[in-house]
């Protein structure tokens, strides 16, 4: 028999043992950071390679007459005067609507100040743009360190001759995104369909190395070569054969040799893949180092299954030590086009066509300066859309999209800088050309490219110029797979492996939308619909804010409209070798040439969802069973009901209550077109049945409900109630499940909709919305383009939040900007931020100028003074007043009709 102590002991252990199990469980339960590439590469601990976070607090300033240009690049220059910002910055706020130029123009100018650690001393050490838009010159403790045309490429810039460390340090950064023609797109922004907005628009980032080092594919110029370069020679469901290229670099006083490590884990860990390979590199010398890797029964990367491998990468010295390395995420997969087969994927012929959208990378109020985060759930709500491939319209986008899309599954068309224009300079195709040389060396390694589109989109170039680029792609992805495309009708169309256009009239009598069966064809926009190109009205445009029809008119339009128009149903009845095609656009943006937005997107300028959106899920067999009614049962709505569904069969439970509508969705192969068409279900809705379910006090008979049903048994419920009293706000955190971090600069849209009793948005209201904010972020925008108070428009106002540099709470408080007694009720939100993966560079003295903590004292919401027992009890006597004043005036039209009769 135990004696006490040991019975305490038992009783000990098994305590801490339940006290470890609790607290490991609530630090699995915290939120982390999403992790983004740096540089192309995700950090790897302990590789010799560090990778810093210089996106806060840089001193901005415009400079439009270009007053500073001799001066403000010096190291003594006193730039106090000037605020404090952090990357990404867009150089200004904008209005939600901010087509027609209105976008600041000009000269700027960026510093930053931050201490140098002394370890660094022997270091290699590189300030990483990854794109600055227009013109741009950086100086480091004011000597110039680089100079760059064009805003949408990396700027590798080796610093370490300039750098001091041990001491304070300062870049100086200027930057025109003024009309210049010698580089891409050249295009006055005036006459664009698009704009540039401006600044250091992505993320910056402060690399250190060894003097031995796996070099930057972007930094050495090297054709088909530098940093890592991958393909798959094998690609089978049993065996993967991956060549890696290794390009090392030694700036050593003396020669170095040792061993290049690699191993290759999946998502859970696992090593599936183990090699070394010994390497000798002299004094000053570069080199690539060829190798490969075997898989057996690898998990190939797909749409449906984006399957992702972690390859980590050791360079190490003669004793061992290590000098470089980094991980590298890749996807296992094989691409092929057969015009008699359509897109071979993996071996095997792609089920379904090729359907998505284009995206321009701009977003409300910032403009192109977009966090990681944003443009990760761009791409996670773009999936969530049904979507399988984006083109990248009309330049190379953020590294945190492409990341994204191969981690969601999406295929990529990459797109060369350019729209309609053409300048005959040399200095201009020169610059085309390297622009599409670095594109390829950025993101050759993507499972996601499908397509590279090196041509200058719609624009009348010699034919040799095709030719030239053509050849560029294919020189700089030897050894891998790389196919072409460009318009049908450009000049040099011949030298593509792919051809844009629309779905084409058969040369025979088959009734298959294919042209030539010798081609391979694919829609490289469709969906617009104008009727002039000045004017610009189109049923594909349709703001959110202008409600319910014109969303119901735009749905129809993309899916299968009742006049002949490119749309999904034709894409989805085209031709084998026609392979697929992307809407013009998915998300409504901002344009130079034009005065409105382009309102054509599936979601608005902030991503709130169109009824076309929900139009694109149920085209997908891929995501989960939906329904969807397109019906705010509002006074204004139509009575017929239109329904979207990616099920089977359709019933719908009428609010008129005289039937059951049911609809079946007629089997493939019937030649019934698009895969679910909008449903419209007669005379479904009647604001006049609901108003006498009102006067009878029975709302809550007065409801549309829709299911979904696959082989008879219900999967999907769509259930729809009118609006009814404006009672309250209620706020929403569009996170997409990716917290916000307090890295200074990042982004997330808070949604405030106006709600009755039961949640209900209430479409039909026009208040302004105030916001109180406190804790460790700010509101963007503000007052200066009425971002607070704001409108509400189709029942909500959304805004942007931008984190600190600290992690902690962040409380924001929603009020009508004009306050009552029968105004709606507050609504409060709170949500945390999380400490970055990647540590943040920057002066503490600096960044205390930037504000953007906020101290403030703030109102509960439920500390409101009104008694709303009160307001709901004078609410009961005047509806009951108002009753039997309506039930007076009906008895007196009774008795008015009797006479009439009479007489």
């Amino acid at each position: 028999m135990k004696d006490q102590q040991s019975i305490m002991k038992d009783i000990f252990k098994i305590a801490l043992i339940l006290f470890l199990s609790f607290y490991s469980s609530l630090l699995q339960a915290q939120p982390v950071a999403k992790e983004f590439s740096t540089a192309g590469f995700f950090v790897l601990p302990g590789a010799g390679r560090t990778v810093e976070d210089m996106n806060p607090a840089w001193r901005f300033t415009k400079d439009k007459r270009g007053n500073l240009r001799e001066i403000a690049f010096k190291k003594e220059y006193n730039d106090s005067a000037w605020g404090v910002v952090s990357l990404p910055n867009g150089l200004e706020y904008l209005p939600e609507e901010a087509s027609g130029s209105i976008n600041y123009r000009g000269e700027v100018w960026y510093r930053k100040h931050f201490f140098l650690d002394k370890k660094k001393e022997r270091k290699r050490l590189i300030l990483y743009f990854e794109a600055i838009m227009g013109k741009s010159k950086i100086w480091v403790n004011g000597q110039l360190a680089a100079e760059h045309f064009g805003g949408f490429l990396p700027i590798p810039v080796d610093i370490t001759k300039f750098a001091k460390p041990g001491e304070e340090n300062l870049v100086a950064v200027w930057a025109d995104n003024s009309d210049d023609p010698s580089y891409p797109p050249g295009k006055p922004q005036a006459m664009l369909d698009f704009a540039y907005f401006g600044g250091i628009y992505r993320d910056c980032w402060f690399i250190s190395t060894n003097k031995v080092y796996i070099t930057d594919a972007n930094e050495t110029d090297i054709i088909a070569g530098g940093g890592l370069k991958i393909n798959y020679p094998t690609v089978s469901d049993k065996l993967a054969d991956i060549g890696l290229s290794l390009h090392l670099q030694n700036d050593l006083q003396f020669d170095s040799k040792g061993e290049i490590q690699y191993e290759l884990t999946d998502k859970q860990g696992k090593k599936v893949a183990v090699s070394q390979q010994k390497y000798t590199l002299k004094t000053g010398q570069n080199k690539t180092f060829d190798h490969h890797l075997s898989v057996l029964n690898p998990l190939l990367w797909s749409p449906d299954n984006p399957n992702l491998y972690y390859l980590k990468i050791l360079v190490t010295g003669a004793k061992g030590n290590v000098l470089d390395g980094y991980t590298k995420r890749i996807g296992i997969r094989s691409i092929r086009f057969s015009p008699s087969e359509g897109f071979i994927l993996n071996g095997k012929p792609f089920p379904r066509k090729l359907i998505g959208a284009n995206r321009h990378q701009d977003y409300a109020v910032i403009g192109n300066a977009l966090s990681n985060s944003l443009h990760w759930r761009d791409a996670y709500k773009l999936k969530q859309a049904g979507m399988d491939i984006i083109r990248n319209a009309h330049y190379p986008q953020d590294p945190a999209f492409m990341d994204a899309c191969e981690e969601l599954g999406l295929f990529v068309i990459e797109n060369t800088p350019g729209w309609q224009f053409w300048n005959k300079a040399p200095v201009f195709e020169q610059r085309v050309f390297q622009d599409i040389r670095n594109i390829v060396r950025r993101d050759r390694n993507s499972p996601s490219l499908i397509m590279w589109e090196p041509i200058l989109n719609e624009t009348d170039y010699p034919e040799d110029f095709a030719e030239n680029v053509n050849k560029i792609v294919k020189q700089e992805m030897s050894g891998s797979e790389a196919y072409t495309a460009a318009d049908l009708s450009a000049n040099g169309s011949r030298h593509f492996d792919i051809l844009f256009t629309y779905p084409l009239p058969p040369k025979d009598s088959a009734s298959e939308l294919n042209g030539d069966p010798t081609k391979i064809y694919f829609t490289r926009e469709w969906g617009d619909n104008v009727d002039d190109w000045n004017s610009h009205n189109s049923p594909s445009r349709a703001s959110r804010r202008w409600g319910e029809v014109p969303m119901l008119v735009q749905m129809n339009h993309y899916a299968k409209p009742y006049y002949g128009y490119i749309s999904h149903d034709m894409l989805y009845r085209s031709g084998t070798n026609h392979v697929g095609g992307t809407l013009w656009h998915s998300f409504d943006h901002q344009r130079g040439y034009h005065p409105d937005p382009f309102y054509g997107g599936i979601m608005d300028a902030f991503r709130r969802p169109k009824y076309a959106y929900y139009m694109f899920r149920a085209q997908s067999d891929q995501i989960e069973p939906m329904i969807f009614i397109a019906n705010e049962m509002t006074p204004f709505s139509p009575r017929d009901v239109s329904v979207v569904s990616n099920c089977d069969e359709v019933r719908l439970y009428t609010q008129t209550g005289d039937s059951i509508r049911v609809y079946h969705r007629p089997e493939r192969g019937e030649g019934a077109g698009i895969l679910s068409p909008v449903i419209v279900l007669e005379k479904a809705w009647d604001f006049m049945k609901d108003k006498d379910l009102s006067r009878k006090r029975k709302q809550g008979e007065s409801f549309l409900k829709a299911e979904g049903l696959i082989n008879g048994k219900v999967v999907a419920t769509d259930i729809r109630y009118p609006a009814r009293r404006a009672s309250k706000l209620k706020l929403i955190l569009d996170s997409e499940t990716i917290t916000p971090v307090a890295n200074g600069g990042d982004l997330v849209t808070l949604v405030v909709q106006v709600v009755d009793d039961k949640g209900i948005v209430k479409r039909l209201n026009n208040n302004f919305i105030k916001f109180e904010i406190e804790g460790e972020g700010r509101l963007v925008g503000n007052e200066e383009v009425f971002a607070n108070p704001k409108q509400v428009s189709w029942g909500e106002v959304p805004v942007l939040i931008q984190t600190t540099t600290r992690p902690g709470k962040v409380r924001i408080i929603a009020t009508p900007a004009f306050e009552g007694d029968q105004t709606a009720l507050p609504a409060i939100l709170e949500f945390e931020t999380v400490k970055p993966v990647i540590p943040v560079l920057y002066s503490e003295e600096e960044n205390k100028l930037s504000g953007q903590s906020n101290v403030m004292t703030v109102k509960d919401g439920s500390e409101t003074k009104i008694n709303r027992k009160e307001v709901k009890h004078s609410l009961k006597e005047v509806e009951e007043q108002q009753e039997k004043f309506e039930g007076d005036k009906k008895k007196k039209k009774i008795k008015i009709g009797k006479k009439f009769l009479e007489y």
